[in-house]
């Protein structure tokens, strides 16, 4: 049995302390299971999360939340535009959504920018 506990996975900080059945980060709030930091080899397993942290998945509908620029367009992207069924994909520079967007055409979106509807 050791008596170390692992760093925090947000911010790698060392000290880190149990509460409960929960590990507590006291430099940025981050709690985890210790049962889900143990086997933290890659990342989540390709779960991507909106900006407000609902989990997306292949159909769904999201709103995005601030008006975005295009390239080659006058006007860009009003918040607020709902866009429907959208795609998961593994995209260049965190653009992990592919999608069409009514106006705009086909094109790849940052989970940070919008929410599920």
């Amino acid at each position: 049995m050791t008596d170390t506990l692992p760093p925090c996975p947000e911010c790698s900080s060392a000290y880190t302390y149990e509460m409960g059945a929960l590990l507590v980060c006291p430099e940025c709030g981050h709690e985890w299971s210790l049962t889900s930091a143990e086997p933290t080899d890659g990342g989540e397993g390709g779960v991507i999360r909106d900006a407000v942290g609902n989990v997306l998945a292949d159909g769904d509908t999201v709103t995005v939340i601030k008006s975005l620029k295009v390239k080659g367009s006058p006007t860009g992207i009003k918040a607020g535009t709902k866009v429907r069924n959208i795609r998961l994909v593994e995209g260049v520079d965190g653009h992990d959504i592919d999608c069409k967007v009514d106006g705009f055409g086909p094109m790849q979106l940052k989970s940070s920018v919008v929410k599920k509807a």
